[in-house]
């Protein structure tokens, strides 16, 4: 049978949207593994390579985020109106082929350009999935399927941590392998290979999936249309429900996105081999990471359907709470087993805040402008995270603590993002608040 929501809403059967979840959550971890490995392979590409500290905080964040923040405008603008599966599926191929082509790198502009290719590919993804899934659940069982979604950040962190600790082991012993048409190979170029073509067979099994129809119950007397300045227009005026909200889930993004640069803080600073963190991190993300979305989701939805709407908010603020000192706190612990374990908390929080961050989104959203917004809240986080994160670390590691105390620049980021929407937190409460009673009216009118 298909659920169905107050107004006119009929949503697809619920194991049809499942599927559809749990293809979306595939595709999302096979992206965060591709955009993840580069952080685990920093010192072999900086040896190979001759990179700095800061070079490498370019190619992880800005040569990132140039495509994949500036595209996702018009990407959501082509959501709200195209084959979602479909431009999945493009997206999909794109990236993996990029993330493939990173193997290939030369210099250090060879594998700026190949980042920036990822980043268009998974571009298409999130606004595409959290409209689909969105178009697939109604709005107080929305909070399961996104968690389940957005577990996939954990996942793919995992995953891509154990590969990176495997190929680092492997490293130590095997120099170079000749490849057919390629040459000689090292184990580091390998790793991109191996992580990225799979994800092109993935790509084609999303042009043969049936998306959901789109819903048209959750609508705004506010909004004359659904383009692009009709979407801005609408957040523009809603500019400090929108960025006191959004200002927490980009310090998220800043601090997850700069943690690329934790496995070579270990190694300098307690002399833990790469490859034991990227073994011991990928264990706990796959543990905590999944059971807190998990987790959350589902008091998100128990505490909706209890009446208590702005649920997901209230989770979000828990998780930015526990996250801003988890990550300040390891950088100054006298061994790496309390550093890390103090991490596993970050973790924790990091989830959280991912999860709600789009649920309380959504919930805030009209129907006909979702993808954009959806596109419009990752171009902003991404941007932040991508551009202001592994850059920040790099720069005050080379230029101001010195590259053997990069655990300071880790430290130090943190508090300087962080203090302001930590501030501002009370005003957020307000400004959602508000706009929620806005929406519950638009759906009961």
């Amino acid at each position: 049978m298909s659920d169905k929501d107050s107004g006119s809403a009929i949503y697809p059967p619920v194991k049809s949207g499942w599927f559809l979840v749990v293809m979306l959550t595939i595709a999302y971890i096979f992206s965060f593994i591709d955009r993840y490995i580069l952080g685990l392979l920093i010192e072999p590409i900086k040896a190979d390579l001759g990179l700095t500290d800061e070079q490498i905080g370019w190619v992880i964040g800005p040569a990132f985020a140039i495509f994949y923040a500036t595209m996702g405008l018009p990407l959501g603008w082509l959501v709200d109106r195209s084959k979602r599966t479909w431009i999945v599926a493009a997206g999909i191929f794109v990236w993996s082929l990029a993330t493939a082509v990173s193997g290939l790198a030369k210099s250090f502009w060879h594998l700026f350009v190949a980042r920036m290719m990822v980043g268009v590919g998974e571009a298409t993804l999130s606004p595409s999935a959290m409209s689909m899934i969105a178009d697939s659940f109604p709005p107080e069982k929305r909070g399961k399927p996104i968690s389940v979604y957005v577990a996939a950040l954990s996942l793919g962190s995992g995953i891509a941590s154990l590969i990176g600790g495997a190929v680092l082991i492997w490293a130590k012993t095997t120099p170079s392998v000749s490849v057919p048409l390629f040459g000689a190979l090292a184990p580091w170029q390998l790793t991109f290979f191996a992580v990225g073509f799979p994800g092109i067979f993935l790509g084609l099994i999303f042009f043969f999936l049936k998306e959901p129809p789109r819903q048209v119950a959750e609508l705004d007397s506010d909004l004359e249309g659904n383009n692009i300045r009709d979407a801005l227009t609408y957040v523009s005026r809603r500019a400090g429900t929108y960025g006191t909200f959004i200002s927490m889930a980009a310090v998220m993004a800043i601090i997850a996105y700069s943690q690329g640069f934790l496995p070579a803080t270990f190694e300098r600073t307690w002399a833990w081999p790469a490859e034991k963190y990227a073994l011991i991190n990928g264990v706990a993300l796959l543990i905590f990471g999944p059971a807190t979305v998990f987790i959350t989701g589902i008091i998100s939805d128990r505490w909706t359907q209890s009446g208590i709407a702005d649920a997901p908010l209230r989770l979000m603020i828990v998780g930015f709470l526990i996250m801003l000192p988890t990550a300040i706190l390891p950088m100054f612990m006298p061994s790496p087993e309390i550093a890390y374990a103090i991490l596993c908390l970050n973790t924790v929080g990091i989830a959280m805040i991912s999860g709600m961050a789009i649920t309380a989104l959504l919930a805030i959203t009209p129907g006909q402008i979702r993808g954009q917004v959806v596109a419009l809240y990752y171009m902003a986080i991404s941007m932040a995270g991508l551009f202001l994160g592994p850059s920040t670390v790099g720069i005050l590691s080379t230029r101001v603590f010195g590259e053997d105390n990069i655990r300071f620049a880790m430290a130090t980021l943190p508090v300087v993002y962080g203090i302001v929407p930590l501030l501002c937190i009370p005003l957020a409460i307000r400004f959602y608040r508000r706009q929620l009673d806005h929406m519950l009216r638009q759906r009961d009118s």
